[in-house]
C-alpha cells in the first residue's frame, strides 16, 4: 500500500496541487488523503471504501485507475490472504450476530447496535398525563373548598378554621 500511497503523492505533487485543495475538490477530510499517500489502511473503517476513495483519487490525479486498482487488488489479496481461520471465523460469527448478510472483510469495524429506548416513550408519557390530571384534579378541588368556606364565611357562619 505505501507504494500505491508513493504514486499517489508523487503524481499529485507532479501536477501542482495541494493536499488541501486535493480534499476540497473530492470533498474529503485532508487527513484522509494524508492517510491514502502514507500507506496507513489502519486509519480507514473498510479495505472496500478506502479501494473507493483510491480509484476517486487516482482519477482525479489523472492517473491510469485500472493499473492503480490492479496494485490495490494485488496488496489486498496479499494482505488478507494472512488472515488466520480463526479471524475468518470470528467475523461469520459477528455477522451472524448482528443478523447481516453482507459480506465484509475481518478488518471491517461492525459499530456496537444501540439500545432501543422507543418502548419506554407510552409509559412515560402515560405517567406525565396521569400526573397532571392528578395536578389539575388537586388544585380545582382546593378551589372549591376556599370558594365553599368563603361563601360560608359571608352567609354569616362562624367557621374556626379554614381548610386550604
Amino acid at each position: 500500500m505505501k507504494e500505491i500511497g508513493i504514486k499517489l503523492k508523487e503524481k499529485r505533487a507532479e501536477n501542482g496541487v495541494s493536499i488541501k485543495e486535493a480534499a476540497e475538490d473530492l470533498n474529503l477530510d485532508e487527513s484522509a488523503l494524508e492517510n491514502m499517500e502514507e500507506g496507513n489502511i489502519r486509519a480507514f473503517k473498510d479495505m472496500y471504501i478506502l479501494k473507493e476513495l483510491i480509484k476517486d483519487y487516482s482519477k482525479y490525479l489523472g492517473m491510469d485507475v485500472n493499473d492503480i486498482v490492479e496494485e490495490f487488488n494485488d496488496f489486498l489479496f496479499e494482505h488478507t490472504s494472512k488472515i488466520s481461520l480463526e479471524k475468518v471465523e470470528e467475523v461469520k460469527s459477528r455477522m451472524e450476530d448482528t443478523g447481516s448478510r453482507k459480506a465484509i472483510s475481518p478488518y471491517t469495524k461492525i459499530p456496537k447496535p444501540r439500545k432501543d429506548y422507543r418502548f419506554l416513550i407510552k409509559p412515560l408519557l402515560l405517567g406525565i398525563l396521569i400526573l397532571i390530571i392528578l395536578t389539575l384534579l388537586s388544585f380545582f378541588l382546593h378551589r372549591e373548598k376556599k370558594r365553599s368556606v368563603e361563601l360560608q364565611d359571608r352567609n354569616g357562619v362562624e367557621i374556626d378554621e379554614y381548610v386550604y
